[in-house]
């Protein structure tokens, strides 16, 4: 089975904004500036929902262990992660509410409950020019949209790579073969590797030129879980330490998004 996420990534590029970034009121000690540069800061991942008798919305957690619904902001852009489909388009920031343009989607059915809650869920919210609050709770970033019905849902904010690694990171290409390879050196006994080779792809999400050679990458893509037998194409960005530690890597891997995704079906099919 093959996936892909390109297009409607396409998509959302080509309909990119202006950021709007104008701050509001100064921060105060329980506030902060409400701007783009600030929401861009943080992946921000849903702590808590209530609806308007002030009732928990369970539905929108489900098990224990699933990553949280999750928004980001950058280039005048939201998208909306961990809900049945991906989610996105412009915003705006007028008078302290979030105004959304026309929400882009993947068109994927799910037959997980929790996920689907989330989708019309967070839908309603967005396109319903919700009050955005940001706010300090100790030094955890917190993010509030207050919907007109009574709602609210309030996300936690996690430093994006950015902010991590003090710089933006270079974008690639990378695809992953489907099965592990020893580690050259490796610092652990048996362990074992992600076999890469880097990947290029025209303006128009077309595959151009030729792979590079295949190699093993004796470090972790961040945010990436490898599934054995399955061959993945995935956008990255490379960030270049400042300082890394004697022998350790001069830069980072960290997932933007998965392009491609195929079962092999045996562990001894070539690779293409």
């Amino acid at each position: 089975m093959k996936t892909s996420l390109w297009l409607l990534s396409l998509a959302l590029a080509a309909c990119a904004t202006a950021p709007d970034s104008t701050t509001q009121a100064p921060a105060t000690a329980s506030s902060m500036p409400t701007s783009t540069i600030t929401l861009a800061r943080y992946h921000w991942q849903l702590r808590d929902a209530v609806d308007a008798d002030n009732q928990r919305l369970d539905a929108l957690f489900g098990k224990t262990g699933r990553p949280p619904l999750q928004l980001d902001f950058s280039n005048g852009q939201l998208s909306v992660r961990h809900a049945c489909n991906a989610i996105g388009g412009g915003y705006r920031i007028v008078d302290d509410h979030l105004v959304t343009t026309a929400l882009l989607q993947t068109m994927m059915a799910c037959s997980d409950a929790t996920l689907m809650q989330r989708e019309s869920a967070i839908k309603a919210m967005l396109q319903g020019r919700p009050t955005l609050i940001l706010s300090l709770a100790g030094d955890t970033p917190l993010l509030t949209l207050a919907a007109a019905g009574g709602r609210t849902f309030t996300f936690v904010g996690q430093p994006t790579a950015e902010a991590h690694y003090d710089g933006p990171g270079a974008t690639m290409f990378m695809e992953v073969a489907p099965q592990t390879v020893p580690c050259p050196h490796p610092p652990l006994p048996d362990r074992t590797c992600l076999q890469v080779r880097e990947r290029h792809y025209d303006a128009n999400g077309l595959r151009a030129g030729e792979p590079g050679p295949w190699h093993p990458l004796p470090q972790d893509i961040e945010g990436y879980a490898h599934q054995s037998g399955v061959r993945n194409v995935l956008r990255v960005k490379r960030y270049t330490l400042k300082r890394p530690p004697a022998g350790a890597p001069s830069s980072a891997y960290v997932l933007d998004m998965v392009v491609e995704s195929e079962t092999v079906k045996t562990p001894d099919a070539k690779q293409r």
